[in-house]
Order: structure tokens, then sequence, then C-alpha cells
């Protein structure tokens, strides 16, 4: 067997040991910490985007090793711990973004592209909106940008859409999904894709991130806070580990953030960092790291304080979408 072959099959049954070994009954005791998985998906997948609606997770869009990109649906019932699929979305697409708002699913963006191009002609600027009610998909009003890479936030029911590959890498715009309408908001002040961002107390945390199109393009630990109050950006304390790939998500009034790729200090690429921010004091802290190092997923869920990230890539580049759903235990409270 060729030694990259090897190499990969040793990670997969790894990752499939994990899925075993740790799985348990849906309900946990609060006393538990650190890491646990819950069911794996139904097919693997990376460059994906992540929604939640209540107790249940979509899983939007990528591709598995393939790199042939899909338009799967996978969602997750959190009372089940169970699976299953809604309706696929209007077309295929990868390295989209995805958030929950009033019981609606919207999809942002994307890409349609095997290669992973920095080419602004396969970026996509369409606008998508899923009602689980009727299992409809509906096409809304399209974003000022096409833009693949990018990140999201939801603060007072509208969706904050920001960065995405070169040359739309400082875009910052606003949809608001009760009027179907866009604004174009003051361009994020570092440019950059591949980043973790989520909303807290009214504002937009965005960390990390690459500059290039590229996985081997320089990474950054930058954190810039955009306050919709205002209208204003600012600087805060950069990350402790600069990563491409990051993904983050908002819990306790923290920012976590979990892996990453484009490590060249590890043979997969992959970073395995689990860093949270506090808001209120401006400080990083670093966690327990991921049991399997993951990127290539955008957006989280936070279900029962239990933190989840499912699916994902487990080696650099978009041939290595995995079933797992890692989750961890938000260990920490940011409040005044």
């Amino acid at each position: 067997m060729p030694k990259a072959h090897l190499v990969v099959g040793i990670l997969f049954m790894i990752a499939a040991g994990f899925v075993a070994g740790a799985a348990e009954p849906a309900g946990v005791q609060a006393s538990q910490r650190g890491y646990r998985s819950f069911a794996p998906l139904p097919t693997s997948n990376s460059e994906i985007a992540i929604a939640q609606l209540g107790s249940q997770i979509y899983v939007i869009g990528g591709y598995p090793s393939t790199r042939v990109f899909e338009a799967t649906v996978q969602v997750y019932d959190a009372p089940t711990d169970s699976w299953s699929f809604a309706p696929p979305a209007p077309q295929p697409l990868h390295h989209t973004v995805a958030a929950g708002v009033n019981g609606k699913v919207y999809v942002f963006g994307g890409e349609t592209s095997a290669t992973g191009l920095a080419n602004q002609g396969i970026f996509l600027n369409s606008v998508y909106e899923y009602d689980p009610q009727t299992t409809t998909w509906t096409e809304k009003s399209p974003m000022p940008t096409a833009r693949s890479g990018g990140a999201v936030g939801v603060i007072d029911g509208k969706i904050y859409v920001v960065g995405g590959r070169p040359p739309g890498g400082a875009d910052f715009a606003v949809y608001d999904p009760a009027a179907d309408r866009w604004t174009v908001l003051p361009d994020m002040p570092t440019q950059r894709n591949h980043l973790a961002a989520d909303a807290i107390g009214g504002k937009l945390y965005v960390a990390g991130g690459r500059f290039g199109g590229g996985v081997g393009s320089e990474m950054t630990a930058i954190v810039e806070v955009y306050d919709a109050a205002t209208n204003t950006w600012e600087r805060r304390t950069s990350m402790p580990t600069a990563r491409g790939g990051v993904n983050g998500v908002a819990a306790n009034g923290c920012l976590y953030t979990f892996g990453g790729e484009g490590n060249d200090d590890h043979v997969f690429g992959v970073f395995e960092e689990n860093e949270v921010y506090n808001p209120v004091t401006d400080t990083w802290h670093v966690l327990e790291p991921l049991p399997i190092r993951v990127h290539g997923a955008s957006g989280l869920a936070v279900i029962n304080n239990w933190i989840h990230l499912p699916g994902g890539g487990i080696m650099r580049g978009g041939s290595s979408g995995s079933v797992l759903h890692q989750a961890f235990w938000a260990e920490m409270t940011c409040s005044p």
C-alpha cells in the first residue's frame, strides 16, 4: 500500500474509533465535562455550512473525498440523537455559510468549483431560504458580493455576512430576512477568509482566517469586533494561535474557536487548538485540544451546553471529509 494511502487509512480508523468508542445516549449528566461524541453523520463531508434551529442542526452542502460537491442537507435531532435528510439545497455548493433565524435556515454564497481556486467567476451571491415546516426552498435577494469561505453572525434577527476569498475578503453586509433586503456595511479592517465569527451582545466577533485564497497562504490571529449600535469596527486581543480554516461559535457569552487548517508542524496539516475568548476581559484561554483535528466547517451549534462539531476534514485540503460528530462542553461563562 502506498505510504500516503496508509496514512489516510490509519487516520480514518482513529476517527472511526472515536465515533464508535465514545458514543453515549442523547441524555447526559450536567456534571460531565470535556469531549464526547454524538451520532455520526450519515455521509462524510467537508467544506460544509452548519446552522441551528432549536434542537436541530443542519449540515449543508460541501464535498466528500471525491471533491464532487453536493446539495445534501443532513439534519441532526438532538432529543433522539439521530440524523435524517432534508430536501437538498437548490444547487450543489461548498464553502457556503448558513444561519438559522425565526424558524428558517438561510444559506449564503459558496462556490461551484471542485478546485477551490480563488476565481471570482465561480463564487456565488445566491441566498436560499429553507422552511422546515413546508420542507421547501425559496430563492431570496442575492448578496451584494459573491463570496466563498466567509462567516456569519445573527444580531436582533438580522444576519451579518463577513469576509471571503479574495477579492471579497473585507466585504461586509447585513441581511434582513423579514424585509428580504441587504445593507452594505463598513468593510472589515483586515480582509480574510476561512475565518471564525459569531455575535455576542450586539457585536460581531471575527477571529483568525487566512489572507489568500489557497490553503498555503498566510494565516492570521487578528480579532476584530463590529458594533451594530455604532456601525464601527475595533481591534481586540489576537488569538493565541494564527489559524486558517478555523471554526467558532458563541456560548455562554464567550467565543469558542476550534481546529483549522494550514498547520505545517503537523503531518496532517490540521490544528487541534481549542481556544476561547472572553469579550468582557479581552483575554484568551487555551482549553483541552480536539480529540480528532478538524477543519472545513463553517458554523457550529450549541445544545444543552454542548458545542457540536459535526463533520469536517481531518487532513489538509478538501479530500478528507468525515462523519465525525465531536462535541465539547462549554465550560467557561463570560459575563460582566
